[in-house]
């Protein structure tokens, strides 16, 4: 285990199963201690630990993983890593915040299909039996129990508005945050990927949808145009899905991060290449760091997988095993470059983009001088 000198100013904290090392950004004014990318906490041996908790100090942890993703990290709830943290849930709808007791969990088991139902309110008129299928099929079935995307009750017991939460900053400065973010999960992809496909292959689906309880052809036939769109799109497009329907989430975050009585915070999802990857390369841009020191940063994630030697870990919380691994367990150049460019391309700039989610220009002055001063 080594780590370059820990005053370098933007880190990288990377787990692998033998070692964890440092990076930073080049040409980068974050100074040092704010923010770290890091990979799952659960990877973490007891010597990574000692630098995140000990050297570092890290007092807030942001985890950005879907439900299904922390429902099958059997760490979750790992004790010496957790134990002095207070878990925090955000919820996308209302933008709430619910504190969870010390016996409270944050995975809870429940039905799904009917809080399927309720996510897939707004879609695309006269396409609910293809998301149904497709989230039964690809997802899971009616039988499994977990608890999905759509788990937000229609009233959140005890939560306080996000907004209000990251106002209330000072009593909050003396202890440790983990902070629950699910800022994409397998149905905001399915409501993107719907968007694009072609009128004809949806009629097709919907066809075949009524068959796909009694036959497996038919199962595996209605993900077909899903998986070809996605697969064909790329990382640029789950990364254009995830700016898009991540932006609640991204927003929250963001917020946190300029929070300087949270600070050093530490934010990761599984291999921390994708939904990280992302947030830290929209966090260099507005500080103005050149493109090629945030795509050689993003590249830095190219053998994580490979590492992690894990095949049920998620990429960008969808499943390994419908995407082609050539495609989505690296971290080419290329796809961070094409990702910046799209940004500018679809919103004028990174800080048009910040403007669409709502993260307005005081808020971003908050940002930078809250990691720059």
């Amino acid at each position: 285990l080594t780590h370059p000198n820990l005053d370098l100013s933007v880190q990288s904290f990377v787990f692998g199963r033998k070692r964890a090392w440092w990076t930073s950004v080049r040409n980068s004014p974050i100074k040092p201690g704010r923010v770290i990318r890091i990979g799952r906490v659960s990877d973490a041996t007891p010597a990574d630990l000692d630098i995140l908790f000990g050297d570092i100090g890290v007092k807030t942890l942001v985890d950005l993983r879907s439900p299904t993703e922390l429902k099958d990290d059997p760490t979750l709830e790992r004790e010496e890593v957790f134990a002095n943290f207070t878990d925090m849930v955000f919820y996308e709808r209302g933008r709430m915040v619910k504190e969870l007791g010390p016996e409270e969990k944050r995975m809870e088991k429940t039905r799904k299909r009917d809080r399927v139902k309720k996510a897939v309110n707004g879609a695309r008129k006269g396409t609910k039996d293809v998301l149904f299928g497709f989230v039964d099929n690809f997802f899971g079935s009616d039988e499994d129990e977990d608890d999905d995307e759509g788990e937000e009750d229609d009233e959140c017991i005890g939560c306080i508005e996000a907004e209000k939460l990251i106002l209330e900053t000072r009593g909050r400065r003396n202890r440790k945050e983990r902070h629950f973010v699910s800022i994409m999960n397998e149905l905001k992809y399915v409501r993107g990927t719907l968007v694009k496909l072609r009128k004809r292959d949806i009629a097709k689906t919907i066809i075949k949808s009524p068959t796909t309880i009694v036959s497996k052809k038919a199962r595996e036939d209605i993900k077909k145009p899903f998986l070809e769109e996605i697969n064909g799109g790329g990382l640029p497009m789950l990364n254009e899905l995830l700016l898009r329907f991540g932006a609640p989430g991204i927003k929250y975050v963001l917020d946190l991060i300029s929070d300087v009585n949270r600070h050093p915070v530490a934010f990761y999802c599984t291999a921390g290449k994708d939904r990280t990857g992302m947030i830290a390369a929209i966090i260099l841009a507005l500080l103005e760091t050149p493109d090629d020191a945030i795509v050689e940063d993003y590249s830095l994630s190219a053998n994580v997988y490979a590492e992690m030697n894990d095949h049920k870990a998620m990429v960008g919380a969808l499943s390994q095993r419908s995407l082609d691994a050539k495609t989505f367990l690296g971290a080419p150049p290329q796809v961070m470059e094409d990702t910046l460019n799209n940004i500018r391309n679809t919103y004028g700039s990174v800080e048009g983009y910040l403007d669409f989610i709502g993260f307005h220009e005081e808020s971003r002055k908050r940002l930078i001088y809250a990691l720059t001063q």
